[in-house]
């Protein structure tokens, strides 16, 4: 392949933080119009080297051409002047603004109509096909409505380079339609994509050319045709996995112990209509449903986290006793503990070290005088849950932002787990995870059903939750709709449950 062919080139790319390197001599080439995928485990140099590629970091050594001409980037704003645009897994909007504020940032006029801005940003979201309310606040909008906004913004810089951390992380499958149509159109009108997805069948499905990176090195570029699953996964992760854990369904459920969770006729404004299911101790209990199903909502009220309605909201029961959180700490001290699936807004303070994240969770339960910080004890709980839950790090002193998402979402969980809950909500325990750590999480979350802990897994992939569950509980528009014991259920009977 000749240098003219490539529009993006890295060059023996070595990006090294304190000293350590997160990518070594990593030679990549980006083609006209091609669509490549950037797999790897969590920490394997995926995001560092797309962040070089953007502007957001620079090289510590090597070189990196675009256009056959070597550049040496400072700013994401660089990047852009160049034609490389980034959609980051976390979002980079600003919340107080409105979608068409956040659309146009940067490239506004000196005098600007907000009815135009308003009415040109409806335009062009509708001709992508993303349903999305322009004079809505970034703060108003879900998940997965955020990462639509964030692609548009990429698509409306005419970026000749696009590249997307997990697009589809947060999608529905019928917006993943819309977003793989996007991605086509934009390769049939020659823009380059660059794009990192954990869901392998995803990478499979669209790419031209796959390069799988491990331990921040290179180990393969080939064509699509010659990629599988399993050739995929050995070169990621240098081993063999078992796919017990990739969609394959229970043979045996565990028991029902005590009923530990009630919840009946429950209401939350618009979101949460009238439901009713339990959860008992010694079980995973998985909740399955599309995007708007309430699933998130239904926990969140059980968590101390939003409030249900005030007037016939219905009752949450904790082994058979009423109760009503005003806030979180309650439902911790009564051994609640919920995993936040969006981790970087709600899951960790992500400026501080490991260590203190987790103790941040133990004084979230004690609180009060107990709360005082104790460097020596800070440490000791720290160190305990990175070995429990194997979290690498290139020092323990590393901010959690610094981390890779999958160590990020391990640091989630430690901060609940050392709060010794009896019932440990997970709401989209492996998003944005690779398939190494999605092994790790999964064997804990077994782990902690084996211990007589009542699990929850909410959760929009269903070879997860088929993989998981001892019960498995169907949501659709506000409530459950349908219970499966784990081993009976199949996947045309949930996805059935779920739509009709």
């Amino acid at each position: 392949m000749s240098a003219e062919d490539l529009v993006l080139e890295l060059r023996e790319a070595t990006k090294k933080y304190a000293g350590v390197p997160a990518i070594e001599d990593v030679s990549f080439g980006l083609r006209r119009g091609e669509i490549h995928a950037l797999l790897g485990e969590n920490g394997a140099g995926k995001s560092t080297l797309t962040k070089v590629m953007a502007g957001v970091v620079p090289l510590s050594a090597g070189q990196m051409r675009v256009e056959g001409q070597e550049v040496h980037l400072r700013t994401p704003l660089e990047a852009l002047h160049r034609g490389i645009a980034m959609v980051f897994q976390e979002t980079s909007l600003v919340p107080s603004m409105t979608v068409a504020q956040n659309l146009y940032l940067g490239q506004e006029k000196f005098f600007n109509r907000l009815r135009g801005i308003y009415i040109a940003a409806q335009q062009f979201l509708q001709s992508l096909n993303f349903d999305v309310d322009p004079t809505h606040t970034v703060a108003q909008l879900g998940a997965a409505k955020k990462q639509m906004v964030e692609i548009a913004r990429a698509v409306l810089h005419k970026a000749r380079v696009i590249i997307f951390d997990e697009p589809t992380a947060s999608l529905t499958p019928e917006e993943k339609k819309y977003f793989f149509d996007l991605v086509l159109n934009l390769k049939a009108r020659g823009v380059s994509i660059i794009f990192i997805s954990h869901a392998l069948e995803e990478a499979l499905l669209l790419a031209d050319r796959i390069t799988v990176l491990r331990d921040g090195r290179h180990v393969v570029t080939d064509d699509k045709a010659n990629f599988d699953r399993a050739r995929v996964v050995q070169a990621m992760v240098g081993r063999d996995l078992s796919q017990t854990l990739h969609g394959q369904k229970k043979t045996f459920v565990r028991p029902a112990g005590e009923c530990l969770l009630s919840v009946r006729n429950l209401r939350m404004a618009s979101m949460v209509k009238n439901n009713s299911l339990s959860v008992f101790a010694g079980q995973v209990t998985g909740v399955f449903g599309l995007v708007g199903a309430g699933r998130t909502e239904t926990f969140k009220v059980v968590a101390g986290l939003i409030k249900r309605d005030f007037f016939h909201g219905g009752e949450v029961l904790l082994r058979g006793k009423p109760v009503r959180y005003r806030v979180a700490r309650s439902a911790v001290r009564d051994g609640i503990a919920y995993v936040s699936e969006d981790r970087k807004v709600e899951g960790f303070f992500e400026t501080m070290s490991i260590a203190r994240n987790i103790y941040m969770g133990l004084l979230g339960k004690l609180g009060g005088a107990f709360g005082v910080v104790s460097n020596a004890r800070m440490k000791e709980v720290g160190e305990r849950w990175t070995k429990l839950l194997n979290v690498r790090a290139i020092s323990k002193d590393v901010k959690v932002i610094e981390l890779s998402g999958g160590n990020q979402q391990k640091v989630v969980i430690a901060k609940s787990l050392v709060q010794e809950p009896d019932v440990i909500i997970f709401d989209e325990p492996t998003r944005g995870v690779d398939v190494g750590a999605i092994t790790e999480i999964h064997a804990e979350i077994n782990r902690l059903a084996d211990a007589g802990k009542a699990v929850v897994v909410i959760s929009s992939y269903l070879p997860e939750v088929m993989a998981l569950s001892d019960r498995i509980l169907v949501a659709k528009q506000g409530k459950v709709v349908v219970e499966f014991a784990g081993n009976e259920a199949t996947q045309e009977g949930i996805m059935y449950a779920a739509i009709h």
